[in-house]
């Protein structure tokens, strides 16, 4: 028996394979247990007034929450535990894999208010000013990825929004501050906060998202935080065969019905001996295309979730697929595709709904 982790990898081989190039998408990163927070500060949280926050409030390694009642909180408070210091380590990764993303467009100097933007991930090299409203067109995709790298501070002038348009979700927008983030009174912001410094949120205003900062406080007057409703649906995790293998020696995929913020174990079982095999991840409603004669669901939202080897029997392969890929309550087509010459095998296709 083989034992193997995968990190997510870009579709961009397959898709050469099946259809030809295709250009890099912004990839959203896992927040991992910092997934249920709403507000999570570094050093303290202080509120002033009636504002609401809808999901988890925490602070690590800093123990002092003040200000709840009269503020109101749905979620659980967590006052320097072990979940707000876990929650901290994994808000860090997350930091990181958002300032290392590549840049699809450099703003520098540009004002945010009056813009429509599509997916993408957009850069300052200091301050990220916006005045007005900002519009993000997902184009009807439903899983698009907009990313905002900011070198220094991010500034929402009163009464400013941030918009989501055609499909796509607050919860795969997200503000990579380099210190700290300021929502001006009246603001309507989409997205996660993700903040090195300080978190305020000025009297009125709202986060559709998280506001979550690393090392300072988050500040709240009269305003209100809600994790968006994708990542608390409470839908129960299942997994049913969507469709048979196909090929010589089809291999049998089996999984453990995927949990957000945890890893699913894909086990590939008798398929051809050391051979090379992808794992692919695709949206339900993927057209199944026809690959060397056996059906194959996927498209150009599909993703490899990793390649690998087969074993000398081909049988009892397993893998890790990194769960953060997919939103709670969405369902996701896994199959495997084994690769030997001029010819090929795919698996069955496991239909994957996503619990929280």
């Amino acid at each position: 028996m083989q034992s193997k982790s995968f990190l997510v990898l870009t579709s961009l081989a397959l898709s050469a394979l099946l259809y030809g190039s295709s250009p890099a998408l912004a990839q959203a990163p896992s927040l991992g247990s910092a997934q249920s927070f709403a507000v999570l500060g570094g050093s303290t949280v202080t509120n002033a007034g009636a504002s609401t926050i809808t999901g988890d409030l925490g602070v690590s390694p800093g123990t002092a929450i003040t200000g709840f009642p009269p503020g109101i909180v749905t979620g659980v408070i967590h006052a320097g535990d072990a979940l707000a210091l876990q929650a901290q380590s994994d808000l860090t990764a997350a930091y990181n894999a958002l300032s290392g993303s590549a840049c699809t467009s450099v703003m520098t100097g540009q004002d945010l208010g009056g813009l429509t933007l599509t997916p993408g991930v957009y850069c300052f090299a200091a301050s990220a000013p916006l005045n007005g409203v900002l519009t993000l067109d997902a184009q009807g995709d439903p899983h698009a990825v907009f990313i905002f790298q900011i070198g220094s501070t991010l500034l929402a002038a009163i009464d400013s929004s941030v918009q989501v348009i055609n499909g796509g979700q607050s919860d795969n927008v997200f503000w990579q501050v380099g210190s700290s983030a300021t929502l001006a009174a009246g603001v309507s912001f989409t997205g996660n906060v993700v903040a090195l410094a300080s978190i305020t949120l000025s009297v009125g205003s709202s986060v559709s998202g998280r506001a979550l900062a690393r090392t300072g406080a988050v500040t709240m007057d009269t305003s209100s935080v809600s994790v968006p409703a994708s990542s608390s649906c409470g839908t129960p995790a299942s997994v049913v065969q969507l469709a048979l293998g196909c090929g010589l020696r089809a291999p049998l995929l089996a999984c453990t019905p995927p949990i957000l913020g945890q890893l699913v174990t894909a086990n590939v079982s008798g398929s051809q001996p050391l051979k090379l095999g992808l794992l692919l991840g695709s949206p339900l409603g993927t057209p199944a295309k026809l690959f060397r004669g056996c059906s194959v669901f996927y498209g150009p939202q599909s993703r490899n979730f990793g390649s690998f080897v087969t074993n000398v029997t081909g049988n009892d392969l397993f893998m890790t697929v990194p769960i953060d890929v997919i939103h709670c309550g969405t369902q996701w087509t896994l199959q495997a595709l084994i690769l030997s010459g001029r010819s090929a095998s795919v698996s069955n296709a496991l239909l994957c709904t996503v619990g929280f």
